[in-house]
């Protein structure tokens, strides 16, 4: 084990340098350090796959990281915009306080954040596409049956993390998430 380790160290000294180069060239100093340590993470757990000259590797792992990181990003702020309209379309009273808006979008922002993917890919297909169950359940391949129980589940727990998050919130940020009845 102490001789792996050791060729690996020789391996990160001698070709960090230049992934790190390659990273900022193609993303910039921001992220550089974060992609180059995954890249280096990955080349440790996959040791045995690393060629003899691993140069070429590393920098392929490395612009699949980055590529992978520019993609959650992009869903990030994807799902910030969405929310961002979502919130400007719903229903605001006369008397309705901008921060409480802002207090309830942050919860709900919150919220999301802390479901599964799953749970918040239906979520979003019913509230913000405005898909019916049955049109939904045919986007993720499911009967429409079990993506009424999979919304219902998916509310619970969206209510519940708003709930943990900022319980007054809560009722208004929830109730904003509707399901457009199959016709």
């Amino acid at each position: 084990m102490a001789d792996e380790a050791d060729r690996f160290t020789t391996m990160y000294d001698a070709c960090r340098g230049r992934v790190w180069a390659y990273v900022v060239s193609r993303a910039g100093r921001q992220i550089a350090d974060e992609v180059v340590s995954e890249t280096f993470a990955i080349a440790w757990r996959r040791w045995a796959e690393v060629p003899q000259a691993p140069l070429p590797w590393l920098l392929g792992v490395a612009r699949n990281v980055l590529r992978d990181t520019v993609r959650a990003e992009v869903r990030r702020e994807s799902l910030t915009a969405e929310l961002r309209d979502w919130n400007q379309r719903a229903p605001h009273g006369d008397a309705a306080d901008i921060a409480d808006d802002v207090a309830d979008r942050t919860a709900l922002l919150a919220a999301l954040a802390t479901l599964p993917e799953d749970d918040r890919e239906v979520l979003i297909l019913a509230a913000w596409h405005g898909l019916t169950p049955a049109e939904a359940a045919r986007v993720v391949g499911c009967s429409a049956a079990a993506m009424r129980v999979r919304l219902h589940r998916a509310r619970k727990r969206l209510t519940r993390a708003v709930d943990a998050a900022a319980p007054p919130a809560r009722t208004r940020a929830v109730r904003n998430i509707r399901v457009r009845e199959e016709v």
